[in-house]
């Protein structure tokens, strides 16, 4: 078990009920898509990332980016950190169906996967050292390394969302958000010599 200052939304309460087992700090969850019209979650929400910040860690699929982007619209971002888990095709034990998209949601996840992700996240874990070494990754170091704004932009994209066991559909502004969470720029640059 990890303890970490933030603390962490989720979707629902499977997610939370997984989560309460692996990280020591609060866990809240959004009830899916009902925190769109829930005034006092958000305010609650709100009131939380003031006062110890919030990890967001919803699944992979196209609905936990919507929830995820409604939330960064809600919290200003200095208070919020992301924590992004892989696509992987299946589903959750106590389901008799796959989801829509066929991926395995965060409650399905092994805690070694959802330790990587809340670690990569840059949240500050009580006991260890969190400091990112090596500079904030900007739009132009996108660019300039072919992310964004270049011929093959999307292809090498995908192919470094692909080797970071990020999820597919991440827009370049997303990753530069998600890479900020997780990566230096020298750390980027040493991936990327690796993939191309």
């Amino acid at each position: 078990m990890i303890s970490v200052k933030e603390a962490i939304i989720v979707e629902g309460r499977y997610d939370r009920i997984r989560l309460s087992s692996i990280v020591d700090t609060p866990v809240i969850e959004t009830g899916g898509f009902r925190v769109f019209k829930d005034r006092e979650k958000q305010r609650l929400i709100r009131t939380i990332a003031e006062k110890r910040g919030i990890l967001i860690l919803t699944d992979s699929d196209s609905a936990g980016f919507v929830i995820r982007n409604f939330l960064r619209g809600t919290v200003p971002e200095s208070m919020i950190r992301h924590a992004y888990i892989p696509q992987l095709s299946g589903k959750e034990k106590r389901k008799a169906e796959a989801s829509k998209e066929g991926l395995i949601g965060v409650e399905g996840l092994s805690e070694e996967l959802i330790i990587a992700a809340i670690r990569r996240s840059g949240a500050h874990i009580i006991g260890e050292n969190n400091e990112k070494k090596g500079g904030e990754i900007t739009k132009a170091d996108l660019y300039e390394l072919g992310l964004s704004g270049c011929e093959n932009s999307a292809l090498l994209r995908e192919k470094l969302l692909k080797s970071l066991g990020f999820p597919g559909y991440l827009s370049a502004n997303a990753l530069l958000t998600a890479l900020n969470c997780i990566y230096s720029i020298k750390e980027l640059k040493e991936i990327l010599d690796k993939i191309v």
